[in-house]
Order: C-alpha cells, then sequence, then structure tokens
C-alpha cells in the first residue's frame, strides 16, 4: 500500500505585475498556511520518503515550508518541471516513474490539474476545487509505481487551511 498526498500550493501574491506566473511568490498569508497544514498532516504521522514539486516559486516555497515543519527523518525534496501546469496523464506518468523505495510521497501542484487528477482517481469523492494548500490523499494498492493507473485506489482525507478541524 502506497500514500500519495497532493498539495496545492499556497496563497500567492498577485502585487508585482512584473513577475511571470511562474516566479510569483506566495503571500503572507500562502506562507501562514503552509506552516499550519504541515502541522496538520504531521499529525497524520506519514513517513514520506519524498516531496515531489513542481519548480514555480509558489510551489516550490510551499514545499520548503512543509519540510521546514517537518519532524524527524526529512523527506528528500525533488523538483519536476512536469509538475507546472499538468494535465492528468502527467500525474499518472510521474507517478509511475517513482523510485520504487519511496512508498509515501506528496506532491505539490496547480490547478487546474491537481484538481482534475484527484477526481479522476476513485469515485468515492469529488470536489469542485482543492483551495490553496489543500490536501487530497488517497492510498493506492500496488507494489511498483508502474503499475499506479490499475492499481486500486482508495480516497483517505481531504483538508484545506479553512476547514474546521475537530
Amino acid at each position: 500500500m502506497r500514500v500519495i498526498i497532493l498539495i496545492r500550493h499556497a496563497k500567492s501574491s498577485w502585487e508585482s505585475n512584473d513577475l511571470s506566473d511562474f516566479e510569483r511568490p506566495l503571500n503572507e498569508r500562502g506562507r501562514k498556511d503552509a506552516s499550519e497544514m504541515a502541522e496538520r498532516l504531521l499529525q497524520k504521522k506519514i513517513n514520506f520518503a519524498a516531496f515531489v514539486s513542481s519548480p514555480a516559486k509558489r510551489a516550490r516555497k510551499t514545499a520548503e515550508l512543509f519540510l521546514k515543519e517537518w519532524k524527524g527523518k526529512k523527506p528528500e525534496l525533488v523538483f519536476k518541471s512536469e509538475l507546472y501546469n499538468p494535465t492528468i496523464e502527467i500525474f499518472y506518468e510521474l507517478l509511475e516513474q517513482l523510485d520504487d523505495h519511496w512508498h509515501n510521497v506528496a506532491i505539490f501542484s496547480h490547478n487546474p490539474g491537481i484538481t482534475e487528477f484527484a477526481n479522476s482517481l476513485t469515485d468515492d469523492i469529488k470536489i469542485n476545487n482543492i483551495p490553496t494548500c489543500g490536501i487530497f490523499a488517497f492510498k493506492a494498492d500496488l507494489n511498483k509505481w508502474m503499475d499506479f493507473k490499475k492499481a486500486k485506489k482508495d480516497f483517505w482525507f481531504f483538508d484545506y487551511p479553512k476547514k474546521e478541524v475537530s
């Protein structure tokens, strides 16, 4: 069984018109949300092998803030350019190529692709939008990542910054 956590980048800044979309940084709320959501994820006690992120500044910084909050053994941080504005198929291809030693991974990416991919995984739940710094978690029954597409996938949880925590 593998755990896959999809994380949309935290809230970004639109203050500068001079920056490309790729270079947009996180705003203050985004930095705060990333730290808080990392703490919530830590409570799940998942031993991540890797954080795989889009190299776009807002996704990269979100992944780095999660890593900064991480207690214990730090996951490997890997950047994949294909996670910037990805399609559903790109997510499948990326997961099928992961190192088989990585049992649990977090993927940091962008909308609309991350929401579309989450909705393609299971019939159990459909969401309209993974909000900024939202976390969509599922488990896949497989031994090798190359079997991801045909593996049984089960929804685990969905969390986001403005969700009431019980």
